[in-house]
């Protein structure tokens, strides 16, 4: 779906009230007309379904066993599988290239760097991971990041933090272009500090911009000025640009719906998979290609790439983000070339403890920080809005949750330690001193985040969806990259797919489907 500014013109300018017919909306509940400045002005938006942003490809949710679905060479033990559910997301098509991440190193230069040089320092990712003792890898070093020969391949050296940085400034950047897009900003080259576009900061009257002539929506409050901000309302603006969960990241990697009976209206699964792809080979068996690799992974010891004359994987290192076949969601490279950050915080007992439906280990509830008043949202100075942790306080009379961390429940705080039943410890600064002692017992701690697929320097095992692995969110390795996730709101399948459309359509009235108000798209 995409909104053109003419296309809200026509909707919301005509007539004045929001619809070019006479006639006006009508609340269900109160009776009262939507859009109607006579009844105080409330909206009822037209409204398709969410837009799907740049890069990004609709993962259709459902059911799958996550976890293991291969012998536990490692004994981990770390992936126990478990029958879960994923609501529909969208999921980067490729991994994020060296081009994309130039983009976004170039950008925060240009808007931060006389200012605020230490942004630009924090973001630069850290070639450096390419050097090893015994091996000669100063190339990598020098051009891997900044040749173009080099543009379509994943960014490396790239830590967990930097990760979720990039996903929260290609939000701002997608929803910016969307406003002008709609002719609602103008393109604004000259941000520079505090005075850059962030969704937020927009969303809470914070942020101004270059507005065109028109500056926004007409509103349809008498007491209004006539002219109003894009508010989440309207269905312009995309949600946020995030990591996928582990879960996410596993079920959109087996990408099961190609191996669903089309022919079947049951839930019918024919074959399960043990990779990205059908087969339990990691060779292309299709007579063209016979024998080539399905994805970019070391073969054996000493053997990145084949034999000269007839390399098969065609890539020592990484290779580019479209080298080989995608999967059946159209994902390419979730099995082999770079392994990827995902958004969770690792615990070995993972799958046991988390729900069934969206699981995810990581939370850290946040809330808004606003002024002595309590009314404005502050900005920090580089003009994003500011967070804080919600407190006990703020959670009196909640039930389902109290605090802010649930990092570590139920694995790692207080009561999961083996003193729980110790006062001193309750009450002291001992109380840190939990079941993961880091550094002295275990290297976990709530700053441990998981890994999931195989790269370029792994073995076939990697390539396996349900194993993981995990690194310090400050850590970077030459072998680790990301790609980013979009929430999906609404209907899990869009619009006009399946029996959905088939009963839906029974309740949309002939003669509203004359007028011309197509409700299910084809």
């Amino acid at each position: 779906m995409k909104l053109t500014m003419n296309k809200i013109g026509v909707i919301l300018l005509a007539g004045g009230l929001g619809f070019a017919s006479c006639s006006k909306p009508t609340s269900n509940a109160t009776g009262w007309n939507y859009n109607d400045k006579k009844n105080g002005g409330f909206e009822k938006i037209p409204y398709t379904e969410q837009e799907t942003g740049p890069g990004l490809v609709l993962i259709e949710g459902g059911t799958f066993t996550m976890g293991r679905v291969e012998q536990d060479v490692m004994y981990d033990w770390n992936n126990m599988p478990r029958r879960v559910t994923v609501h529909s997301f969208y999921m980067d098509e490729t991994e994020v290239t060296n081009l994309n991440y130039r983009e976004y190193l170039y950008w925060i230069s240009r808007v931060w760097a006389s200012d605020y040089p230490e942004v630009y320092k924090k973001a630069l990712p850290d070639t450096l991971v390419w050097r090893s003792k015994l091996a000669y890898n100063e190339p990598y070093v020098d051009y891997y990041l900044r040749h173009p020969a080099y543009n379509e391949y994943p960014v490396v050296g790239i830590n967990w933090l930097q990760a979720n940085d990039y996903c929260a400034w290609r939000t701002d950047r997608v929803n910016e272009n969307i406003l002008i897009r709609e002719g609602i900003l103008k393109v604004n080259p000259n941000q520079v500090g505090e005075d850059n576009f962030n969704t937020e900061a927009y969303l809470s009257a914070q942020y101004v911009g270059l507005t065109t002539k028109t500056g926004g929506l007409p509103d349809l409050n008498p007491t209004g000025t006539g002219v109003r901000q894009v508010r989440m309302e309207d269905g312009i603006l995309l949600p946020k640009y995030r990591l996928p969960t582990e879960a996410e990241w596993e079920y959109a990697a087996f990408a099961l719906i190609g191996n669903t009976d089309p022919s079947s209206d049951r839930e019918i699964i024919k074959d399960r998979k043990l990779y990205p792809w059908t087969g339990h080979i990691a060779r292309n068996p299709n007579d063209a290609f016979k024998g080539d690799f399905l994805a970019n992974f070391r073969r054996g010891r000493g053997d990145y790439m084949g034999a000269a004359g007839r390399l098969n994987d065609n890539a020592s290192i990484t290779a580019p983000v479209y080298a080989y076949w995608p999967n059946d969601y159209g994902l390419y490279n979730m099995a082999g070339n770079v392994s990827e950050w995902v958004l969770d915080t690792y615990r070995p007992l993972s799958l046991m403890d988390m729900d069934d439906f969206n699981p995810y280990r990581g939370n850290v509830f946040k809330k808004k920080l606003l002024d002595a008043n309590g009314d404005l949202e502050l900005k920090d100075s580089l003009g994003r809005i500011q967070y804080v942790d919600v407190t006990e306080a703020d959670n009196v009379n909640r039930r389902n949750y109290k605090k802010a961390d649930y990092r570590d429940v139920n694995d790692g705080d207080f009561n999961s330690s083996i003193y729980y039943n110790e006062e001193e410890f309750a009450t002291s600064e001992k109380k840190n001193l939990l079941m993961y002692e880091f550094t002295k017992t275990s290297l976990l701690n709530d700053e441990a985040k998981i890994i999931k697929g195989g790269s370029w320097k792994d073995p076939a095992y990697w390539m396996v969806p349900g194993t993981r692995r995990y690194l310090d969110e400050q850590q970077s390795t030459a072998w680790i990259g990301f790609r980013c996730a979009m929430d999906r709101v609404g209907s899990p399948v869009g619009l006009g797919k399946g029996k959905s459309r088939k009963n839906n359509i029974k309740s949309v009235s002939k003669k509203k489907m004359k007028k011309g108000k197509k409700l299910y798209s084809k």
